[in-house]
């Protein structure tokens, strides 16, 4: 039997597609054949460059995802736009970062209500339309910090254990229904949310002394994995979460 991640004919939702993680993979969804739905707070103009080149639609769906207020109408918007939904790509996220001592509850409610929160609600969405149909592929971004402590960011650690624990049990709910969840973890990856830690001298050395590949990540490494996830190949599949971190793990 040939093994194929060809996504013609699929529809994806991608949160957070504007730049780094979210756009490499709502780009290559495109690559592979699927029709793709950008969920953010402003206009997604270069990922929607970039999917016009592949040949396939693209459509700007704004939402604000910092609550849950616009899960709904997301969900409803993208099957209308698409004319259903098949896949669906949780990668919006934010992270805070302080010492303990002065972390505030503002920053602690921000990133889980945004990475977690968020998250599980619009995967129920999403998957009262993959049950439906009888088939869909769920994939959340989860972080190293699913497996490890972090420094100075505890409600992102909190919120990305939560997003593995969450991607289990989703997936042990809906595998009868023919819907898949995994998640992809993704180790240090040089996009917006870590230029604090590229910027410092002592963190980005100490970083590259751990990371076996030697090199930081590039928002294209996670690509391929999402493409997997989301596609056939995958169909056996679920309650996984992939670490695509360059070896950092295994150190």
């Amino acid at each position: 039997m040939a093994i194929s991640f060809d996504l013609t004919g699929k529809r994806a939702l991608v949160t957070g597609a504007n730049t780094g993680i979210g756009q490499a993979i709502a780009v290559a969804l495109a690559d592979a054949g699927a029709d793709v739905g950008l969920a953010g707070r402003s206009e997604p103009a270069q990922t929607l460059a970039l999917i016009a080149k592949t040949g396939r639609k693209a459509v700007d769906l704004r939402a604000d995802l910092s609550t849950i207020a616009p899960v709904q109408g997301l969900v409803d918007d993208a099957v209308a736009a698409l004319g259903g939904l098949d896949i669906l790509v949780n990668n919006a996220g934010i992270i805070r970062r302080n010492d303990l001592a002065d972390f505030t509850e503002e920053d602690w409610d921000a990133v889980v209500d945004t990475n977690l929160k968020t998250l599980f609600f619009l995967s129920q969405a999403a998957a009262r339309v993959m049950m439906a149909q009888g088939a869909g592929k769920i994939i959340n971004i989860a972080s190293l910090l699913s497996f490890q402590g972090g420094i100075r960011v505890p409600s992102y650690a909190a919120a990305k254990s939560g997003v593995a624990g969450v991607t289990k049990a989703l997936a042990n709910e809906l595998a009868p229904a023919g819907v898949q969840v995994n998640a992809i973890a993704p180790g240090y990856i040089a996009t917006n949310n870590t230029a604090a830690l590229q910027a410092d001298e002592v963190r980005n050395r100490q970083i590259m002394e751990r990371i076996p590949t030697g090199r930081w990540g590039k928002p294209e490494d996670i690509a391929g994995a999402a493409v997997f996830l989301a596609s056939g190949a995958a169909d056996y599949v679920t309650g996984h979460v992939l670490a695509v971190d360059g070896g950092w793990l295994a150190r």
